[in-house]
């Protein structure tokens, strides 16, 4: 996760409170969507960004997971996710985030 995101997600927690912000991911690798997980979650773990030792314990879920999935108009979904998830490895990604989230818990 950039630097300008971790303080995009540090403000709006900020403005709005950690109970009213859910981050949703939709990168196409899972190791880096688990580092999201663990960054939005735990804190950056590069020690490099806002984030650096701030632990928001914000839920963080990638677009494919089937709790997400099952959300959305599946037309919608199609439209717009359907063809990525044909080319995404989307086990691994959801093995990657659900794992990085219960050790972040």
């Amino acid at each position: 996760m950039d630097l300008e995101n971790q303080k995009r997600v540090l403000d709006l927690t900020e403005q709005h409170g950690k109970d009213n912000v859910l981050v949703l991911l939709g990168g196409g690798d899972a190791e880096a969507s688990g580092l999201v997980v663990e960054t939005v979650m735990a804190g950056d773990p590069a020690y490099a960004g806002p984030l650096t030792g701030v632990q928001l314990g914000l839920p963080a879920y990638h677009i494919v997971e089937p709790e997400i999935k099952s959300e959305i108009d599946p037309g919608l979904y199609d439209e717009n996710i359907g063809m990525m998830e044909m080319v995404l490895d989307v086990a691994a990604i959801i093995g990657e985030v659900t794992t990085i989230r219960k050790q972040c818990s």
